[in-house]
């Protein structure tokens, strides 16, 4: 089978996680393949996608091969496969527009992004490439707060008529407005803001899951994350959290027995951590009241590499873009955006979204 062709905006650690992943598992078979949630979805195994176009604005990754760039600073994520030969795709200059925030640039060169000072291009210009290169689906990872370049990136992929993967809290697809676009050009589209494989917005969810379930009233939670990235670096910037404040806790209020009030639940980015680099450590408290009425609470510590956690969902939802491409279906795809991300335009409960996303992939 062919290989789906992927670009991708922002080659930082999450997409060198996901470049790794595509040639580690080429070499695995389904019998010693970890860390997979399906091995084939419609006939493509997880190796069976390369990337054909790349976009960034750090100096140190314009003109290098993608699979050399995901290797380069400020990228510090763990390399659990260096033997990638090169792909034959220079990673070229991005739009920056809001991609950048200003407190950046008061953090060692190590820590943060360097601009390029090439010139930026067009929207025609970033279509083209899109067209030229035969790309198919095209993988959002811009920073936290980026709602312009992430608009811009979106109207792109609407040009192009590729499939769009939101793996960002910036709601496109949960934007009734972008929705109508994709849904008339009938191009697919998965979002917003991507769960992690097994993080602490699943966690949280689950568990406020089972508090329902075994009739235990839910009264107050948080959920606090550190990480030395720079994702949580650019997340320092209280201003770029608006999307981020609303994604992640509406994702545990839509399980919840009953909606918590905002005083009582508090989830979010709490700090940058250098020394942690891609290390997120995420704490989460639970109060709530069981039989007989008597308090109960629950503390959990969860400690994840942050950028495989989340290549380990996006390899399946790139599949399934491509799955819903070769059935020439297009608009929001439900179940993947229910079962990949926390901020799909309709919530369903884990278990529910799961057998939706079976469902999906078994479809003739």
């Amino acid at each position: 089978m062919s290989k789906i062709k992927i670009a991708i905006v922002g080659i930082g650690n999450c997409a060198s996680s996901l470049i790794q992943g595509i040639q580690y598992y080429r070499n695995k078979t389904p019998d010693d393949a970890i860390g997979l949630m399906h091995w084939e979805i419609g006939g493509y195994m997880p190796g069976d996608m390369e990337v054909v176009a790349a976009f960034d604005v750090d100096k140190r990754k314009i003109g290098l091969d993608v699979n050399e760039a995901i290797f380069s600073e400020p990228n510090c994520t763990t390399v659990f496969c260096s033997d990638i030969p090169k792909a034959g795709v220079e990673v070229q200059m991005g739009k920056i527009l809001d991609g950048f925030s200003e407190h950046m640039k008061e953090y060692a060169d190590k820590y943060t992004f360097i601009l390029a000072d090439a010139p930026e291009p067009t929207k025609e210009e970033i279509v083209k490439v899109l067209k030229d290169s035969g790309t198919e689906v095209l993988m959002n990872y811009l920073p936290v707060g980026s709602e312009e370049a992430t608009g811009f990136y979106a109207d792109c992929a609407l040009e192009a008529r590729v499939a769009f993967v939101n793996n960002i809290p910036v709601f496109i697809a949960s934007n009734p407005k972008w929705a109508k676009l994709f849904e008339e050009k009938n191009i697919p589209i998965i979002g917003d803001d991507i769960k992690a494989q097994l993080g602490a917005t699943i966690t949280h969810r689950t568990l406020t899951d089972l508090f329902k379930k075994r009739g235990v009233k839910l009264e107050r939670t948080y959920q606090l994350n550190t990480g030395g990235n720079t994702d949580f670096l650019n997340m320092l910037n209280q201003a770029r959290l608006a999307s981020k404040k609303e994604s992640k806790p509406e994702a545990v209020q839509a399980v919840a027995a009953q909606r918590l009030d905002d005083e009582n639940i508090h989830i979010g980015p709490s700090d940058y951590v250098p020394w942690q680099k891609d290390n997120k450590i995420c704490f989460i408290r639970m109060e709530g009241k069981l039989f007989g009425d008597i308090p109960m609470n629950l503390e959990l510590r969860l400690s994840v590499e942050d950028s495989p956690n989340s290549a380990g969902v996006a390899i399946d939802s790139i599949r399934c873009a491509k799955l819903a491409l070769d059935r020439k279906q297009g608009g929001i795809l439900t179940a993947p955006s229910a079962y990949f991300c926390k901020h799909p335009p309709k919530q369903f409960t884990d278990d529910e979204a799961y057998q939706m996303i079976e469902t999906f992939i078994q479809e003739e």
